[in-house]
């Protein structure tokens, strides 16, 4: 059974309350001991103040010197302590003899006191003593005669207040500066506790950390990687399938993204504020599926979230599938082919023109064995050359010449791609062609094909004479989605083209005529290096 918590607003407003109370009674006390002090030194100056009219009466000096002169000073002074309101004033000759006191018993005995000995040096000064009535503040003072020597003592003493009759003092000013700083305490303490309450979206502290086991756990159990970075850049979530993926080794939360992952994209999101969706990277030997999203709080951006799947096995997958597509496209090409020649043979057979069938086949094996060394000898990958020798073939078939340029030559792919990559740029691109030709109305109907290998920069060419495009299809080519088939078309050959280009940093050109036919220039680094030449396109009307 859970225990009901105190909500955090109550939480903060005591704690807040709290605090600004403990500040307040400290507050206090200083003040009071302040209030003290003041009082002390303020009795202090009134007691010097008195004992010096005292020591200054000529008749206190002058029967200060008579045996029996209190019967003339102890009027005087007494009348004095009372206008001056002091509790006691006491007149001492140099032999301490009392010759003023508030006990009229006291006159002519003897002070015993101890702190009067500096004052019967000249010395004027103030002392604080406790007694049985209370602790007194005293002010002595010498009484000096007109030969400017000292003759006796004048000693002044005032009851300092207790604390609590100084508090009593102060009490109208004690109260209201402790009720303006409950007061604004109370308010303050409220309107944090609420700030708080809705900068955390109205949870509480259980809820937070319940949310946060919640969410570490859901990162944890996806099949997906993610990595969640602040706005300064700084990693806040890395689940273990993102580790796995990337074969990261400890907790990289806390650490700068670019410290872990010096090619993440991550931080793209932070600067254009844009979500990118479906991209594939390469890492490493990685090939990841990724979407990065930015994290917005109140419409501001606070971080973002890369979610991304590791597709290096489904890519290889769909390699073997395309190449097995062709091969199969291949052998029904070749079937079809090896059908007509048969039939042909045949006939010559049947006519008796034996010879004739036999330069025949020699004739057309001898083409399919020059195709073939030829396309292997230019072109140093296998699924490469399958794919070529297919459509060189479907292309007979259609009545359409395709062109594999002799300068062509492939031996390694830029490395930013890979043969799956080159497969759909050349498929596509190709197939385009075809569909471009199929009703062109063009006698000669020609698809030219042109691979060049640089040191810094691979090329390809797709060049043939169909329809061509217009110019307004020409900006559009590239949207995923738009075709110029019709029905026929699905939008995604030339959008995967166009992901695959900006995915290896590469450039591509388009010329076109319309009624004349269409030129695609693609263009690889071969290092690595970015190339911001962007998308061309350039038509001929």
């Amino acid at each position: 059974m859970n225990r009901k918590q105190m909500p955090i607003r109550w939480k903060m407003t005591i704690l807040s309350f709290g605090v600004v109370l403990f500040a307040l009674i400290i507050g206090f006390i200083i003040f009071v001991g302040k209030a003290i002090e003041m009082k002390e030194e303020e009795l202090g100056n009134q007691a010097l103040i008195t004992a010096r009219t005292v020591a200054n009466l000529p008749t206190v000096q002058s029967h200060l010197e008579e045996i029996r002169g209190w019967r003339e000073i102890q009027p005087i002074v007494e009348n004095i302590r009372t206008v001056n309101g002091s509790d006691y004033i006491v007149v001492l000759n140099m032999n301490r003899i009392r010759y003023s006191h508030p006990s009229d018993e006291q006159l002519g005995s003897i002070s015993a006191g101890k702190d009067e000995g500096p004052a019967f040096a000249e010395h004027s000064y103030v002392t604080t003593a406790k007694g049985e009535i209370g602790t007194a503040v005293r002010g002595f003072v010498p009484i000096m005669n007109d030969q400017h020597q000292q003759i006796g003592v004048v000693i002044v003493g005032i009851l300092l207040p207790s604390t609590l009759d100084i508090m009593r003092d102060l009490q109208n000013e004690l109260i209201i500066i402790g009720a303006i700083t409950l007061l604004f305490g109370i308010m303050g303490s409220w309107l944090l506790a609420r700030q708080i309450k809705k900068d955390t979206f109205q949870l509480e502290p259980h809820e937070i950390g319940k949310l946060l086991v919640e969410r570490t756990a859901t990162f944890q159990a996806m099949n997906e990687g993610i990595i969640a970075i602040d706005n300064q850049k700084r990693i806040t979530v890395f689940n273990e399938k993102a580790k796995d993926i990337l074969l990261i080794n400890g907790d990289p939360a806390g650490k700068y993204i670019q410290e872990v992952l010096p090619s993440s994209k991550l931080p793209d999101v932070l600067n254009k504020k844009e979500p990118i969706y479906h991209e594939e990277l390469r890492l490493e030997n990685k090939i990841v599926l990724s979407s990065r999203v930015p994290i917005l709080v109140n419409g501001d951006i606070v971080g973002a979230v890369a979610v991304f799947q590791d597709r290096t096995e489904m890519t290889q997958l769909a390699e073997e599938l395309t190449g097995v597509k062709e091969f199969v496209e291949a052998l029904r090409v070749q079937n079809h082919e090896h059908q007509n020649k048969l039939h042909t043979v045949a006939g010559l057979i049947q006519l008796e023109e034996g010879e004739k069938a036999l330069d025949y086949i020699f004739q057309s094996s001898q083409e399919e064995e020059h195709l073939t060394a030829s396309l292997t000898r230019q072109i140093k990958l296998d699924s490469l050359t399958g794919l070529l020798l297919a459509k060189i073939r479907r292309g007979n078939e259609m009545g359409i010449e395709v062109k594999i340029d002799p300068d062509s030559y492939l031996s390694s792919l830029p490395p930013l791609l890979d043969e799956h990559d080159f497969v759909i740029i050349l498929g596509n691109l190709i197939e385009n062609s075809f569909y471009a030709l199929e009703d062109s109305g063009v006698d000669s109907k020609v698809i030219t094909v042109y691979l060049k290998e640089d040191p810094d920069t691979f090329h390809i060419e797709i060049e043939d004479n169909g329809t061509g495009m217009t110019k307004e299809q020409l900006p559009h080519l590239f949207q995923k989605g738009y075709t110029t088939k019709g029905n026929d078309g699905s939008g995604i050959g030339l959008y995967l083209i166009h992901s695959i280009i900006e995915k290896a940093d590469g450039h591509i050109k388009v010329e076109s005529t319309l009624g004349e036919g269409t030129l695609f220039q693609l263009t690889f680094p071969m290092n690595g290096g970015n190339n911001d030449e962007g998308t061309n396109y350039r038509i001929t009307d």
